[in-house]
């Protein structure tokens, strides 16, 4: 699946593991937990198995993350 397949739009439903994710509803992207970015799919490079969320960079990963250990 590349940006330019048409056959995805709307939003994806995945299961993130702790190296690679698994497509439980095919889509064009997934929203960032932490900004509610859209992220393509062939741009995701971040998220939490544990929270079972993806972010759209490093930045709003570490954001998050604190925030949880805030929490915590």
């Amino acid at each position: 699946m590349n940006r330019h397949d048409n056959s995805f739009t709307g939003e994806a439903r995945l299961s993130y593991g702790d190296g690679d994710f698994l497509i439980l509803k095919p889509g064009a992207y997934v929203l960032c937990a932490e900004t509610g970015k859209r992220i393509p799919l062939d741009e995701l490079r971040y998220w939490s198995a544990q929270l079972q969320e993806a972010y759209v960079d490093c930045e709003a990963a570490v954001t998050r993350w604190r925030t949880v250990q805030d929490k915590a």
